[in-house]
Order: C-alpha cells, then structure tokens, then sequence
C-alpha cells in the first residue's frame, strides 16, 4: 500500500477538512434557510412570536425572533421547509415542540432544540403516508400492466409487431426491477483502505470546481492515503485563476495533497483523465467530474467493490444538484435515481455494469494503465473518437474485469437546465450508446447469460422503438381506425411504476415528474435514436464542446 508524503499541516486555513483526531458535526449540519416559524404555546392556542428563521438542522433552529423568549421555555414551533432547504424529501410543514436553549439579547436570535429530530418526526408523520401510498400505487401500476398485457396476449395476432415489441419491453423492464429489489450495495470493511488518487478533469467550470475539489477533500479518509489531482483540459474561462487560488489557499493545509496540471490548449476529456491517470500515486484511481460534489464518506464506499481482486471498477450513485431549478431539472432527478438504483443495480448483480458514469467511477490503477493507451488513441472509422469517454472505458474494463454499482457512495451533479444543452447532450448520449454497445455486443454473450438477454434486449428494443411508436399512433389508426389506447395507457403504467418506486425509496415529492418525463421521452426524445443510427459516424460534440455538457452517461 502506497503513502503518500504527509506535511505537517495548519487546520487553521481549512477547518472544514477532516484529521484524524478531530470530530466532525456531519450528525447535526446545518441549512441556511429564507423561511420564516411561528412560535406557540405547548398547546398551540396562543402565538409568542414569529420571525425569519437562519437555519435549521436535523436537531434544532436559530431563529431571528420578533419579540424576546427566555432560556428553559418550551413552546411549539410551526414552519414550512421549502424545497432545497434540506436533503429531498423534507420539503414539508413541521409542527414540533422546541426548548429555547440560547438567547442573543443584543439582536434577539434565539436557538431553539427539537424535543426529537425532524428525521424522527417525518417518520412517523409524512414518511409512512408516502411508504403506504407508494405500496398502494406500485400494486395498483402493476395491476394495471397485467391487464394491458393480458388484452395484448388476447389481441395477439391483430399486430403481431407491436404486440411482441410489448411483450419484449415488458420482460425487460419488469425483469430490471426484480433483480434491482435483490441488489445489496458492498459494505464497509474498516480494513480496506487503499491509497486512493481522485483525478478531476476540469474544462470551462470556474464557477464550481472549487467546490468540487472540496469535496474531494473532505473525506472520512486517512489523509496519507488521499490525493487529489486536477487536470485543466484548456479552459477559456477563469477555471485556471480559481484552481491556482484554491491551491495556494489549500496547501498549508493538505501540502501536496492536491496537485494542479494545466493544459495550455483545449486537447479533450481523455486526455485530461489520462493525464492524471499517469500521475496518480495510488493503487486506486477514482474520477470525478468537475460540477460533481462528494459526499463526506463517497471515497471510502467506492472503493469497497475493489476489494475483490475480479472487480476492476465500480461506480457510484449520482443524484441531481439542481434538481429544484424547473420542470426539466425535476423531470431529470426521477430519471436518474431510477437509471441508478433501478438500471445500474440490476446489472451489477451480475458484475456487468455497462456505464461507469463520469461523476463517480473508481478504476483499479492497474486495470487502468492496461487499457489507457488504447482508450485515448480509440479511433471510429477512422475518427479520433471523441465522446462517449465512460461507456469506452468501461466496455474495455468489462473485457477482463467485473464492473459494478455501489449505491452507498453518493455524488451530487449538475444537469442540464435549459432545452438546448438537453437536447445536445442526448444527441451525444444516444451515438455513444449506439457505438459502445455495438462493441460491447462481440463480447457481451459470454457474461452470465440472463445478462447477456437482458442486455442484446436492451440494444435492440430502443432501435425498433421508433418503428414501433410510428406503427401503433399512425399507421394502425389509419388503415384500421384503431386509436393506440392500449399503448399509452401501458406507458402510463409503466412510468408509474417507476414513479412510485422512488416515492417508496426517496419519500419526495417530486416523485410525479416521472410520469410526464416517460411522455417526453415517447414523444420527444425517442426520435433522436434515428439520427443518432444515421449519424453515429460523426465525431463532433465531443464531452469538452461545452461546458454544460458534461452530465453522466446513464447506461
């Protein structure tokens, strides 16, 4: 096991980074919010006062109260935590008792702590309605998908093509879901700590690369162990400035630690990740994109697959940061909880993870170095291939090694928030897809073999889709008159399915948007696979073409 050299450092300059003998507070963090809390009596019959509250935490509240309390008094707070407040699913009214613990005299804050934690009261109050009303609708969406297919099966031979596609869409979908439910993440062996070097390849991405390097940073992880290397692929921006300030600021604390290397022109996404790849010191090399933030204990659970030597790289699970910007934003974070926990967890049971996404993906160093050369220098049709840069590697690593999902180690990323940079980003999505599984397919047939089914089906369903979709809204209704009812209601219950499948898992509200994403998708973003078959040999939009570009593959 390497160690890397330790200086001696000054917490002073990074208090938020964590030693070895310091206690964190991550139990009780604290949410700045812009709401405001009433203040009760116990029995909720006469008001105190109100105020804007300055944060919360899971156990408490410093309010900036309008009229003066007292230390020891026990009153009933009353308040709403808007979305984005606190993690997702906490967006809810709260009403609970409170003891004024602290009172500022000059500027009247008062902090006030919860008799339980908010955890404690969304347990019992909003999260078991959600828990029961999610159990009620994914049996009720899978009554519906029966009677659907039992009306397809019956009408068989009316549309043989479309009635098949149906069938085949249905095994498979059902089929992840199953094998999704039996899926357990790796855990935690305090003894396997291997030295670990993140590499963060950076384009155009001033406005949050600091924050991302901080998050690489603060890891429950032994520092000797830890190094963090930036790549700047070229920017055009301040990405440069910021990462020389971040590293001048940092190093008195983490010495060299934390390592900046710059490209002098725009040269594209692998070569960056190569590039740190080759300067990495540790045994274990994890990627991180440049808007994707850590989670505190993210390092730590990704390497945790690593530990068995036939696994050469695993992935973690990326939730939406921006998920609260709009209906796009919204839609997005449904779609890829389910493409991770649902779609992810499904293959990994079978060691065959086919997208190790680019927000978090630990690599064997060996495993890495095997293929790098290959991996940069790839080439289509004679083409420098120029995305598609985490399916590439992974369909390398899958040719000698397992791949697989680690739902415990979490990052957070931004998406697209506009129309245009989703359209262009999927455009991209859909030719990698297409040309990475067309590779995968020579070697694919030898995994297990339920995986090898399940993934030709999942190749070759999204290609008749199209042709599908074409035959049942336009040229049934119009040869027979027969409107494709049966069809869209068997969409419907299938994205409800989906749909309250997450309320289950994440108890949020935005557990609806995933019924009208499915229709966007059908009537939408569907079509972009046909010209993505009749372009896939264009080489443009690499991953560094714009720097709002640069979401993670789904798989």
């Amino acid at each position: 096991m390497e160690v890397f050299p330790k200086e001696n450092p000054d917490r002073r300059f990074l208090p938020d980074l964590p030693s070895k003998n310091a206690t964190r507070r991550q139990h009780d963090t604290r949410y700045i919010s812009e709401g405001r809390a009433d203040v009760y009596s116990v029995d909720g019959k006469y008001r105190y006062c109100s105020g804007k509250v300055v944060n919360v935490s899971e156990g408490g509240m410093l309010l900036d109260a309008d009229r003066s309390l007292h230390v020891g008094d026990t009153v009933m707070l009353r308040f709403f935590l808007s979305a984005g407040t606190m993690p997702e699913g906490y967006e809810s009214f709260v009403k609970l008792p409170a003891r004024v613990v602290r009172v500022d005299g000059s500027t009247r804050q008062v902090a006030l702590r919860f008799e339980k934690s908010i955890t404690e009261y969304f347990k019992r109050k909003r999260w078991r309605s959600f828990e029961a009303s999610s159990l009620l609708g994914i049996l009720l969406a899978l009554v519906g998908v029966w009677f659907i297919k039992k009306e397809s099966i019956f009408y068989f031979w009316f549309d043989v093509p479309v009635f098949l596609y149906g069938l085949c869409a249905l095994f498979y979908l059902l089929s992840r879901f199953f094998f999704a439910a039996l899926y357990r993440p790796y855990p935690v062996d305090p003894g396997y700590k291997p030295a670990v070097s993140v590499v963060i390849p950076c384009f155009n991405e001033e406005v949050w690369i600091e924050k991302t390097i901080r998050g690489c940073l603060n890891q429950n992880y032994p520092e000797e162990l830890l190094e963090v290397i930036v790549v700047d692929d070229g920017s055009s921006d301040g990405s440069v400035a910021v990462l020389e300030r971040v590293q001048r600021k940092v190093f008195e604390e983490v010495g060299e630690r934390l390592f900046v290397h710059v490209f002098p022109e725009n040269r594209g996404k692998r070569h960056a990740m190569a590039e740190g790849a080759r300067r990495a010191k540790g045994e274990v090399v994890v990627f991180v994109d440049s808007d994707s933030f850590l989670q505190p204990d993210s390092i730590l659970q990704i390497v945790q697959p690593l530990k068995n030597p036939k696994i050469g790289a695993a992935t973690g699970r990326c939730e939406v940061e921006n998920k609260w910007t709009n209906t796009l934003t919204r839609m997005q974070a449904v779609r890829y909880f389910i493409g991770f926990r649902i779609f992810k967890a499904a293959e990994s049971i079978f060691d065959a993870v086919t997208c190790l996404s680019g927000p978090l993906a630990a690599y064997r160093k060996d495993v890495l170095l095997r293929y790098l050369g290959a991996w940069v220098n790839q080439r289509y049709l004679g083409q420098p291939a120029t995305f598609g840069d985490d399916r590439s590697l992974t369909n390398y690593v899958l040719g000698s090694h397992y791949a697989v999902y680690q739902h415990t180690a979490i990052t957070h990323t931004i998406v697209p928030s506009t129309y245009r940079q989703f359209y262009i980003q999927q455009m991209r999505w859909k030719r990698s897809w297409l040309r990475e599984s067309l590779r995968a397919a020579l070697f694919m047939w030898y995994k297990e073999p339920f995986m090898a089914i399940s993934f030709y089906l999942g190749v070759i369903l999204p290609l008749l889709a199209p042709v599908v979709v074409l035959r049942a809204f336009v040229f049934v209704p119009a040869a027979y008159g027969v409107w494709p009812t049966m069809y869209v209601a068997g969409v419907f219950f299938m994205s409800m399915l989906m749909c309250t499948s997450y309320l289950l898992i994440k108890r949020s509200n935005l557990w609806l948007y995933g019924v009208p994403f499915c229709f966007f998708y059908l009537f939408v973003l569907l079509w972009q696979i046909v010209w993505a078959v009749l372009t896939f040999w264009k080489s443009e939009w690499g991953t560094r073409a714009s720097k709002h570009d640069k979401s993670p593959s789904m798989g």
